[in-house]
């Protein structure tokens, strides 16, 4: 839901830059705009209730705690932790678990040995460079159970300023995935659901 996380060089993902510093901003925009609005297209595919959902790059909890409320149990993965503690503060539940991890290795999540039946990286996969993103597959390939989905989104446009981002395809993400043993089962551009000039996204899902 927010983007960010990379390797842990000195100690901060290389993809969070500029939102610690912009957190109090970034926690309205992100709150105004509902689970379901911003995940319109992929609604349909969401595993029943009860499943596990890792959400990677939870920001402000937004849509963990939409998920919980719709019978799953969340791992919400924040590094940010300004956003993380906005998360914490906004949306209390004991169906969501916070946890201070980050991409490409998710070193903490994948230590728990968990699999979960339901994987969203939303707006985040832009903010690993190529190398990040190979290894980022690979680590979150291995931990959706088999016929699970994972949820990506791809943003395009202008980037802000103080910001870390790519500009990365849907092409190369599907094949990326395909590698890993994931289908792609949903692929659509959408324009930018906070009508940011210029910014447009690509949603793609992947089965196991």
């Amino acid at each position: 839901m927010t983007g960010h996380h990379p390797g842990r060089a000195s100690g901060t993902p290389n993809g969070t830059q500029g939102y610690s510093e912009t957190a109090d901003v970034l926690v309205k925009q992100y709150e105004s705009r509902s689970f379901a609005d911003v995940h319109r297209g992929i609604l349909r595919l969401l595993p029943p209730a009860p499943a596990r959902a890792l959400d990677i790059g939870a920001g402000t909890g937004r849509d963990a705690t939409a998920l919980a409320a719709l019978g799953h149990t969340v791992l919400a993965v924040e590094p940010t932790p300004e956003m993380r503690a906005h998360g914490q503060r906004l949306h209390p539940s004991p169906a969501i678990e916070w946890l201070d991890d980050s991409l490409p290795e998710l070193a903490r999540v994948r230590a728990r040995g968990q699999s979960f039946d339901l994987v969203m990286i939303t707006a985040v996969w832009m903010h690993l460079d190529q190398v990040e993103r190979l290894r980022a597959m690979a680590c979150v390939a291995e931990l959706i159970a088999p016929g699970g989905l994972m949820t990506l989104s791809l943003r395009h446009g202008p980037v802000p300023a103080g910001r870390r981002m790519f500009d990365v395809g849907p092409a190369e993400t599907r094949a990326l995935a395909a590698r890993h043993g994931l289908s792609t089962v949903y692929e659509k551009e959408r324009p930018s659901v906070f009508n940011a000039d210029g910014v447009w996204w690509d949603v793609l899902a992947f089965r196991k």
